[in-house]
């Protein structure tokens, strides 16, 4: 079944890739055994930084279940979420996370996560077992495809 969900998840991720939305990364956010929202990063479609998958879900999410609080949700991930979209997690109470590649999988595709992480202090502080790998082998195939296709680096 979670495995089922990062399968949506990396379907989120190709449709926005196919677009030219931004970067290999979606999520979809589950609730009571259901999808409640999904989203993929539109940082250049919206020619918006913030607008990375996880964020697009959590708000998407919010508004159709009429709250902020988003307690008693997971969020399933292609990549580990970057600093600000953790935060983001953190803030919406999502009850914990699912993610497909590491912070050191999105570098390798010229993302700089792993820069921010550092600044920010890292994960030592997080919740144990807040975040947990799932589907690594399938969301590196999205990463491989995204590197092949020709596309906007930010």
């Amino acid at each position: 079944m979670l495995e089922d969900y990062m399968q949506k998840a990396i379907q989120e991720a190709y449709d926005g890739i196919k677009k030219g939305d931004g970067g290999p990364f979606g999520s979809v956010i589950v609730k009571n055994g259901e999808i409640v929202a999904s989203g993929h990063n539109m940082v250049l479609a919206h020619h918006d930084p913030t607008a990375h998958g996880e964020v697009t879900a959590i708000r998407k999410a919010g508004e159709k279940l009429g709250t902020h609080d988003l307690s008693g949700t997971t969020l399933f991930t292609t990549g580990e979420p970057c600093p600000m979209c953790l935060a983001a997690c953190l803030w919406a109470n999502i009850d914990k996370i699912y993610y497909g590649c590491t912070i050191a999988d999105n570098a390798m595709i010229g993302f700089r996560d792993q820069r921010f992480d550092e600044l920010m202090g890292g994960r030592k502080n997080l919740p144990k077992d807040y975040l947990v790998q799932l589907n690594h082998d399938e969301c590196l195939k999205l990463f491989k495809d995204y590197q092949e296709m020709t596309h906007n680096l930010y």
